[in-house]
């Protein structure tokens, strides 16, 4: 009776075995969440960025429209502030969860990896800054 051979390639459990050779991280799962998490954060600041143009430009269809002097208390041209505000927060959402990503991929294939807050709670602190300022501005002019 022949014993029947495994398919090269596949161990046991049905995973692929790699060649050796190629240096394949023990950690993928961690640098593919790692990966993800990154791409969040793209996604975030490239929607701050577009929210930031999308203020802008109101302001400026205000402007157009000539609601620039009505009895509000604060001139229609500030959206022009908050919309540069939530634009330059989207760029520098993008470079930070880069740095961000960088350093977590050392600290996992360094296997000294510890969830850091930082990033976080400056987000945070800075986009309800904005978003804080934003909802004054809408209310006074409304």
């Amino acid at each position: 009776m022949a014993q029947q051979e495994k398919p090269a390639g596949n161990t046991s459990e049905g995973q692929s075995d790699l060649p050796k050779q190629i240096g394949t991280s023990k950690r993928v799962s961690d640098h593919l969440a790692n990966e993800r998490t990154f791409l969040a954060w793209i996604r975030t600041g490239l929607a701050t960025i577009t929210f930031g143009f999308v203020v802008e430009r109101f302001g400026l269809v205000l402007r157009e429209l000539g609601l620039k002097g009505n009895a509000s208390i604060i001139p229609v041209h500030l959206s022009s502030f908050f919309g540069i505000s939530l634009t330059v927060l989207g760029v520098i959402l993008m470079i930070v969860a880069l740095v961000n990503f960088l350093h977590i991929r050392r600290a996992i294939d360094a296997e000294q990896f510890h969830p850091p807050a930082v990033f976080a709670i400056v987000l945070t602190v800075l986009a309800s800054l904005i978003g804080i300022l934003l909802a004054i501005y809408l209310f006074l002019t409304a």
